[in-house]
């Protein structure tokens, strides 16, 4: 039977089932060797924040029970990568990247998806002939800490479309749409020809919308570009781009902005959308 469902339709459930997936065929499953002492120390201090706020917050039973039924909903949603991505790893990838001296990281978000296809640069993401939205020619260069072009880097790059849909995590979109690994050019620059995206809520028809809703919060992300930028004998970075003016800019649900990220488009000359320009600087190996 044919699916003709679109990316409108996606629900919470499909999305959170899919980014779990995706994780544990990650290889990053059990992939660290963490010592029995460092589990002691991590797990100890979470137990007892956790107690801690019970018995300063006077938790009732009614509200323990709501917790422990929320928690299982969580997992039924397949939402763990949603919730860790969102409200927890904007602190680990502050940890992660705090010494660095280049480009700055951000959170990673549980929508990436490996290999995609290869383009060199200058290049046009994969997407549909009608796709919706402002053209936006995004350019670079990527160097080392020194200045000097790094040839040999490469950009992962993947971000939602005009609706705020990812590809792969919402049905009726083509596989690898606005996703791309882009080889730089011989200079380092790049130049890559996609589509605006939109800010967007995080999905709200599951657990984490529940969360959301109980807690009186709103469920919105700022319009933003993924990227991963890599080059030999330097360190990976993992970051986000945002966009001046978007409405969500200073309170992103992810805590994820950072002001050295946020981009200022411009008309482009030929009046064909917009163009931004970031450079990346990227530290060598540890």
């Amino acid at each position: 039977m044919t699916d003709t469902r679109d990316e409108t339709t996606a629900t919470a459930a499909a999305s959170g089932q899919t980014a779990t997936e995706r994780f544990r065929e990650s290889g990053r499953v059990g992939a660290a060797e963490i010592s029995t002492e460092r589990v002691n120390l991590l797990a100890s201090r979470v137990i007892k924040a956790v107690n801690d706020t019970v018995l300063e917050e006077k938790v009732t039973y009614d509200e323990y029970n709501a917790l422990k039924a929320w928690l299982i909903r969580v997992g039924e949603d397949g939402e763990w990568p949603l919730f860790l991505d969102v409200w927890i790893e904007h602190s680990v990838e502050q940890v992660a990247n705090e010494n660095r001296h280049g480009s700055q990281g951000s959170i990673e978000g549980p929508y990436y998806v490996p290999d995609a296809p290869v383009q060199q640069s200058p290049t046009k993401l994969p997407m549909r002939e009608d796709e919706p939205g402002t053209p936006l020619l995004f350019r670079g260069r990527v160097t080392n800490v020194a200045g000097d072009p790094l040839p040999d880097a490469k950009i992962e790059i993947w971000h939602a479309d005009d609706l705020g849909f990812y590809s792969q995590f919402a049905p009726g979109l083509p596989e690898w749409n606005l996703r791309a690994t882009v080889p730089v050019e011989p200079d380092g620059q790049f130049h890559i020809d996609t589509m605006q995206p939109a800010p967007y809520q995080i999905p709200t028809d599951g657990a984490c919308g529940a969360l959301i809703k109980a807690a009186g919060w709103h469920a919105w992300r700022p319009a933003h570009i993924h990227l991963k930028v890599s080059a030999p004998e330097h360190q990976l970075i993992t970051t986000q781009l945002y966009f001046t003016g978007d409405a969500h800019i200073s309170d992103d649900i992810a805590s994820a902005v950072k002001e050295s990220l946020i981009l200022d488009p411009q008309p482009r000359s030929d009046d064909q959308g917009k163009e931004v320009t970031y450079d990346f600087v990227l530290d060598p190996a540890e």
